[in-house]
């Protein structure tokens, strides 16, 4: 049975900072590059994909010439990302581009939104209408093999996902249905079963966005003009840590850094009235914080 977030005193409250000021217009998809120590993210509609070096705190932006839903690590060399146009192999040295399958050639006005690889090295991501007006997306599994299976229809805004640590359920966010849903899963086949909601999060909380897990097998959720990053326990429902924001608008989050105790926070300033963006002018930064917890792998696209 899932619950209500009961909002009190009690949640632990975590800081976080500034580490690049990127003023992205919609940061997404960060993921973590163990090899390298390379935080990957993406800027949607700013057609870019961005390589960060913690260490030296420097950002390189390579152009992709349309809005990029996500972008993780493949286990032979470079990444794989979501275009406007599909799945695409992307060299980061040079930035060439291969399209790997375009599953919706006759759905121009789709484009992919977040995405993330399974521990067996799938790549899953889903698409959303451009206007957002019509649940017309679908999530979709991009196997080893370079085949695109569609996994759930009629989604609005497919966003997080995030697997438990035994590996049996897949959790997903469908941003207005307000809810994380978990899907019984199979690893070795790629499928999944009948989902039941495990989480609400009240709507004068935000709306929940990008999500990831940590040791423990607690979920953390973005949540869209909600100014916070939030830990839940899947088993409960209950809200159980928050990370007060500088910006309206986080929008994902990765565990990073050698021993995944570093988190990473996207966030966006798309649509702010000048107005607004003086009221918060770190929006579309991007931020850090060590929440006193490890975190899961970037599971890398193994095909």
């Amino acid at each position: 049975m899932s619950l209500n977030a009961n909002v009190n005193s009690n949640v632990k409250k975590l800081p976080v900072e500034l580490i690049l000021d990127a003023r992205a217009l919609l940061g997404e998809g960060p993921s973590w590059d163990a090899p390298s120590g390379t935080l990957y993210w993406v800027d949607i509609e700013g057609n870019a994909v961005h390589l960060f070096d913690p260490e030296r705190r420097t950002d390189r932006a390579i152009d992709v010439g349309q809005m990029v839903g996500c972008v993780v690590p493949r286990a032979s060399g470079g990444a794989v990302i979501t275009l406007e146009t599909g799945f695409y192999a992307l060299d980061p040295a040079t930035g060439r581009l291969d399209l790997i399958v375009d599953p919706e050639p006759d759905r121009p006005e789709n484009r992919f939104n977040d995405g993330k690889c399974d521990a067996a090295g799938r790549l899953w991501a889903g698409t959303t209408r451009i206007a957002h007006d019509r649940p017309e997306g679908t999530l979709y599994c991009l196997d080893t093999a370079g085949v695109c299976h569609p996994r759930r229809g009629e989604v609005l805004i497919s966003n997080g996902l995030a697997w438990s640590l035994d590996q049996q359920t897949m959790y997903f966010i469908d941003s207005p249905t307000q809810r994380v849903v978990a899907f019984p899963f199979n690893l070795e086949t790629g499928t999944l079963g009948e989902p039941r909601t495990v989480i609400e999060v009240p709507p004068s909380m935000g709306g929940p966005d990008g999500m990831t897990i940590d040791e423990e097998g607690m979920l953390w959720i973005a949540l869209w003009d909600g100014w916070r990053v939030t830990r839940w326990d899947p088993r409960s429902g209950q809200l159980l840590a928050e990370i007060p924001m500088p910006v309206a608008r986080p929008t994902s989050c990765v565990f990073g850094g050698p021993t995944l105790e570093d988190r990473y926070i996207t966030s966006a300033r798309t649509r702010m009235p000048d107005t607004e963006l003086a009221r918060q002018p770190l929006a579309g930064g991007l931020f850090h914080c060590r929440p006193g917890v490890r975190g899961t792998a970037t599971q890398a696209y193994a095909g």
